[in-house]
C-alpha cells in the first residue's frame, strides 16, 4: 500500500497521526491534494477542512483555523493554533461563536477591532461551513 504519514497537531494536542492514502487541505491559493511522495513544500493554509483519506479507505475530517502546512516526500505536517476533530465540532457553539463575532464586527472601535473581529468571524464562517460538509458525509 502506498501511503503518507499524516500529524495534525493544534497548540495543545496533537489531533491526528497515521497513515493516509491522500490529504486535502485549503492552501492560501486554493484546495491543496497531496499524495505520498509529493513534492516537498511549506505554505501557509485558510481556515478551512483537513480531509484524510485513511489507509484502510476510512476518511478523518479535521478543521483548523489556518497555519502551517509542510509536505516531505513521506510525510505531511499540518500546524494550527486551533484544529478541531469533525466530529467533536459542535453546532450550537460555532454558530453562538458565530454571531458573538458579528457583533463584535457591529460594535467595533477601531481598526484593530474591526481586524480581529473580521477575523474571528471569517473562522466561525469556515468553521461552520466545514461542519455542514462533515455533516454532509455522514
Amino acid at each position: 500500500m502506498n501511503t503518507i504519514h499524516v500529524d495534525v497537531v493544534s497548540a495543545e494536542e496533537s489531533i491526528f497521526s497515521g497513515e493516509a492514502r491522500f490529504v486535502a487541505l485549503p492552501g492560501e491559493a486554493g484546495e491543496l491534494g497531496i499524495f505520498p511522495r509529493h513534492t516537498p513544500l511549506i505554505t501557509r493554509i485558510k481556515a478551512g477542512s483537513v480531509r484524510i483519506q485513511l489507509a484502510d479507505g476510512g476518511e478523518e475530517f479535521v478543521f483548523v483555523a489556518g497555519g502551517i502546512l509542510e509536505v516531505q516526500p513521506d510525510c505531511v505536517t499540518v500546524l494550527s493554533d486551533t484544529a478541531v476533530r469533525g466530529k467533536d465540532l459542535d453546532d450550537e457553539k460555532a454558530n453562538e461563536a458565530k454571531l458573538a463575532a458579528e457583533e463584535a464586527v457591529k460594535n467595533a472601535k477601531t481598526d484593530l477591532d474591526l481586524a480581529r473581529a473580521s477575523s474571528e468571524l471569517a473562522v466561525m464562517a469556515a468553521q461552520i461551513a466545514a461542519l455542514r460538509k462533515y455533516r454532509q458525509k455522514k
